[in-house]
């Protein structure tokens, strides 16, 4: 995979050298390229911004440069043989990032980033680019940062982990939360490892049973205790209809109610809590 970031903040991409993106670059794994945003201007001070129109607060990170930056990167993929790149741009305003939307990435050959800084760019560059490429405006929480560049990092390492050669152990993510199929909706569950008693604590008997239908079922447990007490929206939005009796159950003893669809509307079964439980 080729990855591009522009930014005005080269040295924010540094923690892409180190951890397993900095192994997969050194692997031939990953192509990173950063690009510095005011090497595409053209005045004495490198001005990479204006005040927005219609007033107001803040400052707006101009068209030009953007411009001139991304064909050019463009380009240079083009004359590499590359396919069009995907264009991601990190904001508040986007979709949310999801497990789901980093595996989809991670089938990208080639992907862009442009990370704003002030109160974002130029909304005309998101459109003369979402008409050429495939574009994801894409956001990693309900919060606002200075700068795009720390989502560029979040984003990169979900992506990379995915790809072949990145993790240690090819199948290290199929049991992540949030991870497409059984974990989609769900939270991990907890996770332990030797010795075997700590400060008077000890680890749970069935993980050193060697009984492995058991264990997976510990597993699946936990993850749904901790999926109800800290998303209860996610079970909210599971489908009765993909669980299991014993799945069932437990939703039940954590007091979760299975609720009718709408009927007529087409909606299906959902879970639902008529009532607040108290949760082991």
């Amino acid at each position: 995979m080729r990855l591009d970031v522009v930014t005005i903040f080269p040295e924010y991409l540094e923690p892409l050298n180190v951890s397993l993106v900095g192994k997969a670059r050194a692997r031939g794994v990953l192509d990173v390229r950063v690009h510095d945003l005011r090497s595409w201007t053209h005045d004495r001070h490198n001005t990479v911004d204006d005040t927005p129109y219609g007033g107001g607060p803040g400052m707006v990170m101009k068209p030009e440069p953007w411009g001139e930056a991304l064909d050019t990167i463009i380009a240079s993929g083009e004359g590499e043989g590359l396919p069009k790149p995907t264009l991601v741009v990190p904001t508040p305003s986007g979709r949310p990032f999801t497990q789901t939307l980093a595996v989809e990435l991670s089938e990208r050959p080639w992907l862009v980033f442009a990370p704003a800084r002030y109160e974002g760019i130029d909304r005309r560059v998101i459109e003369e680019y979402g008409e050429r490429l495939e574009i994801h405006e894409v956001s990693i929480g309900d919060y606002v940062l200075a700068g795009g560049e720390a989502a560029v990092l979040v984003i990169t390492e979900a992506v990379a982990r995915l790809l072949p050669g990145v993790l240690g152990n090819a199948e290290s993510h199929q049991d992540d939360s949030f991870a497409p199929g059984a974990m989609a909706d769900l939270l991990e569950g907890p996770v332990y490892t030797k010795p075997p008693e700590w400060r008077g604590r000890d680890i749970p008997e069935v993980l050193v049973s060697g009984h492995h239908g058991k264990i997976a079922r510990w597993r699946r447990d936990e993850a749904f205790r901790r999926t109800s007490a800290h998303r209860p929206d996610l079970i909210e939005r599971c489908d009765p209809a993909t669980l299991d009796k014993h799945d069932r159950a437990l939703l039940a003893d954590l007091g979760w109610e299975e609720l009718p669809g709408a009927g007529e509307t087409g909606g299906r079964a959902r879970f639902g809590r008529p009532h607040r439980a108290v949760e082991e």
